[in-house]
């Protein structure tokens, strides 16, 4: 059970405070209610973009790391579709560094020619060494839009294309920034061994000065229901054939979200599940395969993916696939197998609570979601979950008229 007290200042930044007796770290997370779908289709890129911009230092602190480096403290971030999420953690007797640094540049961040250029040179050639010039990199490129054709969860992270970062304006960036990067669109979680008077007091002191604006208003277009078969195919310069499967599934609050996670891990979750005993040890079709859920906000994705042996087809390979998908659909999963993928959950959660970190960011992520003491029920939500679920939703879920198939070939030497 993680305590946690809540409070919210006047410009409408919430605050959660959690304290932790057993660490002298502490953990200071700063949530953005900002990802890559709250971007124009025309100018994608730009959450990722901040999270660079956001460490180019502000008017009073040209050099976000120094001081911090200079306590003690480290820190980083990370984007995804639906969230930006900054992070320090620094000896608790340093702990108003860390104020000072995240307030700073939530007030007055450096728009200069100078950081712009620099991180957006950053961003492309990460763009291009990740996702373009990289063995598989582009397979998200190529699944998002074919599995999305309305909802802005068809662009990654990292954009639709390099030259919307290549041709970002000054303007562009700086209003952005105004319009996610509010004390009333954050969400800040403090950790540590330190008393809820003195959180008060330095949120007070360093971010209830900084204005509020409008909150964003997210309206963003509903993805249809797919309800026929998507297929794509492309051939690349990679050492082995690969296939991926994704089918639309629940949003991360819907009530089967814990369901259609313990049916990813029932398929796939370590070498006593259904995908590697078959199609791996058994049948020796793949290298490698797995199932995964997104966990996005909206409506998400459950992949199924792997690379194929040599020699094996990918008829052979989709069809085996199916083969275990049919599996799960008409049979109810056995009472083995369902407890064993529910107390893999339960023990991650427990290690992940040892840390200090960990718990603020989960604080922060249930907060955004509706309720911080969610993190409470989330083992509870899984242990309920039945035999019965997982059927119910693998026939839901797993229909090739849901589902879109991207076959990603390596080129043949000719």
């Amino acid at each position: 059970m993680i305590h946690f007290e809540k409070f919210t200042l006047k410009n409408g930044l919430k605050v959660i405070f959690h304290k932790d007796e057993s660490t002298p770290i502490v953990a200071f997370n700063l949530l953005y209610n900002v990802g890559a779908r709250d971007e124009d289709e025309k100018q994608t890129g730009f959450a990722h973009l901040f999270e660079h911009l956001m460490f180019g230092g502000s008017i009073n602190i040209p050099n976000f790391d120094e001081p911090l480096q200079k306590v003690g403290g480290t820190n980083n971030a990370f984007t995804s579709n639906d969230i930006t999420n900054y992070y320090i953690t620094l000896p608790k007797d340093n702990l108003e560094t860390a104020f000072w640094l995240e307030s700073d540049r939530m007030l007055s961040l450096a728009f200069t020619d100078k950081n712009l250029e620099v991180q957006r040179s950053v961003v492309i050639e990460e763009f291009k060494q990740n996702y373009l010039n990289q063995p598989y990199g582009d397979v998200w490129l190529l699944l998002r839009p074919l599995a999305y054709q309305n909802h802005p969860y068809k662009w990654a992270t990292i954009g639709k294309e390099v030259s919307h970062i290549e041709n970002a304006t000054m303007d562009d960036v700086k209003t952005f920034f105004h319009k996610h990067y509010l004390p009333n669109n954050a969400i800040l979680t403090i950790a540590g061994n330190v008393d809820i008077g003195d959180i008060k007091q330095l949120t007070k002191k360093w971010f209830g000065d900084i204005p509020s604006g409008n909150t964003p208003l997210r309206n963003l277009p509903k993805e249809s229901k797919q309800t026929k078969e998507r297929r794509l195919k492309v051939e690349r310069d990679v050492p082995a054939n690969a296939i991926y499967k994704a089918y639309h599934m629940c949003s991360k609050n819907h009530p089967d979200y814990h369901a259609t996670d313990l049916l990813s891990d029932v398929l796939s979750l370590g070498k006593s599940s259904r995908l590697y005993i078959s199609l791996i040890k058994e049948q020796k079709l793949f290298s490698e395969i797995s199932a995964f859920i997104s966990g996005s906000h909206d409506e998400g994705l459950l992949t199924i993916n792997g690379k194929l042996l040599d020699g094996v087809s990918f008829k052979d390979a989709e069809s085996s696939i199916l083969k275990e998908v049919e599996a799960i659909k008409n049979e109810l999963v056995n009472e083995n197998e369902l407890s064993k993928v529910k107390n893999k959950i339960e023990s991650t959660t427990q290690f992940s609570e040892t840390s200090v970190l960990n718990k603020a960011m989960n604080l922060s992520f249930a907060e955004l979601l509706g309720d911080a003491n969610n993190v409470n029920l989330e083992v509870e939500k899984y242990q309920e979950v039945t035999a019965e679920d997982i059927k119910r939703i693998a026939n839901q879920v797993l229909n090739e008229s849901n589902c879109s198939t991207l076959i990603y070939a390596k080129k043949e030497n000719k």
